[in-house]
């Protein structure tokens, strides 16, 4: 029984023309040849499998052939050619850095460097993985690939690039090699199948490239897998089953069943998965690349960018065009949170289901909406039908209308069941009976707000909400000016000061910081002063004061309330004071306070 040998080594490239999936980079190479131009030290970097250590081999073989041919390839028939073939030429040299990577490997590699070649132009060191070198045997080879003899030429090989040094990689010419196309992949495998005399189906070639994930060595080692699973006849069927991929099929039945709304189908469909050992992230994510196909199957423009078979290509092309362009784009972007959040979820079963039934709930009534924003849903009352309020008057009361031939005023709980006939009499009505109460009010004693047992906060806050949008001029009380002046101390004035200020809209959020800043101070019984730093804010206070004036007199119930807006003297401070001057003050009463501020070479933070 002769050796099996690997397709990924019995069809590994021998020329630059059967590297597959870098036709740039081996053009590049092809031409620095045929024109003398080398460099002293190349780095090949890229993904496993590309093909960077080949066409390092390639290169050392080219150009120590003693007759290349006219497009610039190997002859693959003089001595050097024949003894590289045969593994025994003592020109090229490969070094493997991730077994080799202490300063002695290198220094016995720079050792070597300086013997010339015995037979060709070039001695060609080929060091792979060379990101596993230690900082010191980078350091020991900078010099040597700075500046090495004439006929030594390095080439580096690395998966990791940015963990080389800087200063190694200004000393070489970069080549970053890039993933395979699923097409070059597929079209490569077909030419082995048809080499080994094996029979393949399109679309079985093509699952084995997307699942190499742009690796040719990956691709064709899983060809190798499948190929004796099969016994020679590869199908789509088998490769599914052979390599634990999820089916196409599977998508497909999910679309359409969410395009139905058919929540209970696609739990059960996505239990069914879970049962044949797939992870949930692995479901979603396959969804997800289901719905960008989709997306991308419904224009003609797009459609290169579909990496599926010919068959599957027209599926796509058929279900792209049942389903509407908002419900991919919403579904896309639920799929997309869904394995954003799928690492840190705790019941990660649940949040996929959640997703399923999210997505099945896109296309119910509202379906078309311009843009692919989510349609505005009508919010229901959830109180009970009933008669509504009358509207309380804001700026001043309505006139009460002529007096029904009733002997007393009705209450205010009788009030609410009349029913006249039109809302504005309904209004006027309800309105004179509380004007009627009110004056006949009595003044309440002032006692202390925090005493009663009752949070001012949320009154504070639903009137600043409802007022968050009206002008400071047109903030207005919510209250008439009562008949009698009620009495009223320096505690209420900063109260209702500090209540206009809770009222002012966003655009003047200025005129409230400062407002909340200032404390009243009541220079009689009706006459308060409001003290600022400077004539700037003086002067807009003073604007402000018959509207704020107003507004206090009402809340006050007092009409003789007068405000007034002076500049602190030059003695006088109205800012608070920071720490260092709250020390200082300190300080000038106590001097001991100095002294163990020095004993203990305290500062402040």
């Amino acid at each position: 029984m002769e050796n099996y040998i690997v397709s990924a080594r019995k069809y590994r490239p021998a020329t630059f023309e059967s590297v597959v999936g870098q036709h740039a980079l081996t053009t590049t190479l092809k031409n620095a040849i045929a024109t003398g131009k080398l460099a002293h030290a190349y780095l090949f970097c890229g993904p496993r499998g590309v093909g960077k250590t080949t066409c390092a081999r390639i290169f050392a073989k080219t150009i120590n052939c003693l007759h290349p041919t006219a497009d610039g390839e190997a002859c693959n028939e003089c001595e050097s050619c024949v003894a590289f073939n045969e593994q025994r030429s003592y020109n090229i040299h490969e070094l493997d850095a991730a077994s080799n990577n202490s300063v002695d490997d290198i220094r016995q590699l720079v050792e070597q460097v300086r013997i010339p070649p015995q037979i060709g132009k070039y001695k060609v060191y080929i060091i792979d993985e060379v990101h596993m070198l230690s900082t010191s045997a980078f350091n020991a080879f900078l010099k040597t690939l700075e500046e090495p003899p004439h006929h030594a030429i390095f080439i580096l090989a690395t998966t990791e690039k940015h963990k080389i040094l800087p200063t190694i990689l200004s000393r070489c010419q970069i080549y970053d090699f890039q993933r395979i196309g699923v097409e070059d992949i597929v079209a490569h495998l077909a030419y082995v199948a048809s080499k080994e005399g094996i029979t393949a189906e399109p679309e079985a070639l093509n699952v084995i490239a997307l699942k190499a994930d742009g690796g040719m060595r990956d691709a064709l080692s899983i060809f190798d897998q499948v190929v004796s699973f099969t016994g020679g006849h590869i199908t789509y069927r088998q490769v599914i089953e052979n390599l634990n991929v999820l089916d196409y099929e599977y998508y497909f039945r999910l679309t359409d069943q969410l395009l139905g709304n058919k929540v209970s189908d696609a739990l059960l469909l996505f239990n069914d998965v879970l049962n044949k050992g797939f992870d949930g992230n692995h479901f979603i994510t396959g969804l997800a690349a289901h719905f960008r196909d989709l997306l991308v199957s419904r224009d003609p423009v797009t459609l290169p960018l579909l990496e599926v078979g010919a068959s599957i290509r027209q599926r796509y092309g058929e279900q792209a065009k049942r389903c509407p362009l908002t419900f991919i784009y919403r579904a896309l972007k639920l799929c997309n949170d869904c394995d954003l959040n799928y690492r840190a979820s705790r019941n990660k079963r649940l949040l996929v289901e959640l997703t399923l039934i999210r997505l099945a709930q896109l296309t119910t009534e509202e379906e078309e909406v311009p843009g692919g924003r989510k349609p505005q849903s009508d919010l229901k009352p959830i109180a009970p039908a009933t008669q509504p309020a009358a509207p309380r008057p804001v700026t001043q009361p309505a006139p009460a209308p002529q007096p029904a031939p009733q002997p007393a005023p009705a209450p205010a709980r009788q009030a609410t069941h009349a029913q006249p006939a039109t809302g504005q009499a309904a209004a006027a009505h309800v309105a004179s009976v509380l004007n009627a109460q009110r004056t006949e009010e009595k003044k309440i004693p002032v006692v202390s707000k925090g005493g009663l047992g009752i949070s001012i906060r949320h009154r504070q806050t639903e009137e600043k909400t409802a007022t968050a949008t009206q002008p400071a001029a047109d903030i207005q009380a919510p209250e008439p000016m009562p008949e009698e002046d009620y009495m009223f101390n320096e505690r209420d004035v900063n109260y209702y000061w500090q209540e206009y200020a809770g009222r002012l809209p966003q655009e003047q959020v200025a005129i409230a910081k400062r407002m909340q800043n200032i404390h009243l101070t009541m220079l009689s019984d009706t006459t308060f002063e409001a003290v600022v730093d400077n004539s700037i804010v003086a002067k807009e206070f003073t604007d402000l004061t018959p509207v704020i004036q107003n507004y206090l007199r009402t809340r006050l119930k007092n009409r003789k309330a007068t405000l007034s807006v002076r500049v602190s003297a030059p003695t006088e401070k109205v800012r608070a004071y920071g720490r260092n001057e709250q020390f200082q003050m300190m300080a000038e009463k106590n001097r001991a306070l100095l002294e163990l501020k020095d004993e203990f070479g305290l500062e402040f933070a």
